[in-house]
């Protein structure tokens, strides 16, 4: 697994970034069952600049705490047969491993949320690495039942990583 991180801001998590980040991608990614040697990038950044890729990629004129980019096109959630279809695609050139995406997350939301939910801002930095690893293997949560189904997800890779509220 490769995890490309690029940070921006002054902002500094109270944690080390990439060890959690790698937890809960490997943690994911064997949760998922993904076949594949695999590839995330993610960029840790503040409230304006993800504000800002939120208008521009959703329509949304406000910061969010996550962004996701997924690289598949998935017809049915988590199944990885879909890259058989366009392998030339789906794999990194030279490395060979499968690309999913990108996660773009707000430094500023972690550590808003997590006072407000009463967790730690390294619980909240996984749950929102949890969250996007899920859309980047095609889950959603627009429906009550896809919400069902991710949540249920999320708490299973907590769980697995044993970061609790």
């Amino acid at each position: 697994m490769s995890l490309f991180i690029e940070e921006e801001g002054s902002i500094v998590l109270p944690f080390d970034v990439k060890e959690v980040a790698e937890l809960v991608v490997d943690a994911a990614l064997e949760y998922a069952q993904c076949p594949y040697e695999a590839e995330v990038n993610l960029l840790l950044t503040n409230d304006d600049e993800i504000h800002q890729m939120n208008q521009m990629f959703r329509q949304m004129d406000k910061a969010t705490d996550v962004l996701s980019f997924p690289m598949l096109s998935y017809e049915i959630p988590g199944d990885f047969t879909i890259v058989q279809e366009h392998p030339e695609e789906s794999f990194h050139p030279e490395s060979g491993e499968l690309i999913l995406g990108d996660i773009v997350i707000s430094k500023d939301k972690v550590l808003a949320q997590a006072e407000a939910y009463g967790h730690s801002p390294k619980r909240e930095f996984a749950f929102l690495i949890a969250h996007s690893m899920l859309h980047l293997f095609g889950y959603d949560h627009m429906e009550e039942e896809e919400r069902e189904i991710m949540e249920q997800k999320q708490r299973d890779i907590m769980d697995k990583i044993q970061i609790y509220r």
